[in-house]
């Protein structure tokens, strides 16, 4: 599967960080994870941490599917709002499901305080704008809601947005919980310390063939060798549906680009975190680098040349709204790239089993929230094989 065109930022900007060999030999493991991009390397850092013997294997080097092409915001405001959610998750479910996620963007800056930062996490508010003036009543209710349960927002109007932004929007919803990270270079730290603490990795293995034996399963790849595993967790994000009957995803085509460093630019408040409530939404954040970089405007289809074609246009487009809302901020476009981008029928995750696959464990965080989503599952998951399973999983679970 084409998952990306071929020059994200974060790529180009860290290069091959690591590589690891192609399998040699057949191997026995307490858990087998399939998948060596942000999410299996989330999932396997907490299982190894939690004493397992892990195997974890990807048909490409290490993070470089979707990981590479992450825009990397981390937020707990999931694609659905709050009181969208509620209908369809049932108001508690979805109340703790946005409460994981803001867990959840914590828990993830105190794993990057281990890696002494290295991972360019650092802590960002959120500002979700009203894309028009017909979106107010809806964003004043979700603010009420997420208020109400206890999430530190603001309401800003008008007024306050041009004062601290810099641009006119009706109104607004002001959030302290949220952050950036460079999710490549995530990726690769957390893969060395599985590896320093014992863990086997394998570029370059495809998976041909998945065997469910009564008391383990057992993984078959392109050159014949098998590895078993008391326990399998499948980590490989859109690729992931080939293994599950029922279809979970669609596909879309998303695009970013980033500026040129512009070392002496304060871009706007605190450097927030800036989306709307249009769908599909455009966003922004800035890097580590003093870059800019804005994402968005999806295309609802799968069709990699098609998309890839489609950046040059699109990264016009960007910088067209970039302009628009910040005409004194000469944004030169330095990188640009496209990639897939799925979204599930609530806009939660896909975390755990299914009847079909025995002593597997999926790990899919899908939508815009795929990182926060990521360490919901891979700590929900964790827990699960250690004995301690946690009830609140039902709300990501494939029967919900």
């Amino acid at each position: 599967m084409d998952l990306r065109s071929h020059s994200p930022y974060w790529l180009l900007k860290n290069g091959l960080i690591n590589s690891y060999p192609s399998i040699a030999e057949a191997g026995k493991t307490d858990v087998i994870v399939m998948g060596a991009g942000i999410t299996g390397a989330l999932v396997a850092w907490h299982l190894v941490n939690a004493g397992f013997a892990v195997t974890i294997i990807d048909r490409r080097h290490a993070g470089m599917g979707s990981t590479a092409a992450s825009t990397a915001l981390l937020q707990y405001e999931i694609d659905t709002p709050l009181h969208k959610l509620a209908l369809k998750a049932g108001y508690a479910g979805a109340v703790k499901a946005y409460w994981y996620c803001a867990d959840a963007v914590q828990r993830l800056r105190t794993l990057c305080d281990r890696f002494h930062m290295q991972a360019a996490y650092k802590k960002r508010p959120s500002l979700q704008y009203a894309s028009f003036a017909s979106h107010v009543k809806s964003l004043e209710k979700e603010y009420l809601l997420r208020r109400k349960e206890g999430f530190p927002v603001a309401w800003w109007d008008q007024n306050m947005i041009r004062d601290k932004i810099g641009f006119v929007a009706p109104a607004a919803i002001y959030s302290t919980i949220g952050a950036e990270v460079d999710a490549y270079l995530l990726c690769h730290l957390l893969l060395e310390s599985c590896l320093r603490n014992g863990a086997v990795i394998y570029d370059n293995t495809a998976v041909t063939e998945i065997r469910h034996p009564r008391r383990s399963v057992e993984v078959t790849t392109h050159n014949g060798k098998k590895i078993t595993g008391k326990y399998l967790v499948i980590a490989c994000g859109y690729e992931s549906q080939k293994y599950i009957p029922q279809k979970v995803e669609t596909i879309h085509a998303t695009y970013a680009t980033v500026s040129e460093p512009m070392p002496n630019q304060q871009p706007w408040y605190r450097s927030c975190l800036i989306w709307e409530t249009a769908d599909p939404y455009l966003y922004m954040r800035t890097t580590s680098d003093k870059r800019i970089l804005i994402g968005g405007l999806d295309d609802d289809f799968y069709a990699p040349d098609k998309r890839d074609a489609r950046i040059p246009q699109k990264t016009k487009k960007l910088v067209k709204a970039f302009a628009k809302k910040f005409p004194d901020i000469p944004f030169i476009p330095d990188f640009q790239w496209a990639g897939a981008f799925a979204k599930t029928k609530d806009g939660l995750p896909y975390i755990g089993s299914i009847r079909q696959r025995p002593r597997t464990y999926f790990a899919l965080g899908f939508g815009g929230n795929g990182i926060t989503f990521s360490m919901v599952a891979a700590q929900m998951i964790c827990d699960h094989l250690a004995g301690k399973p946690n009830p609140d999983q039902a709300i990501f679970s494939f029967n919900r």
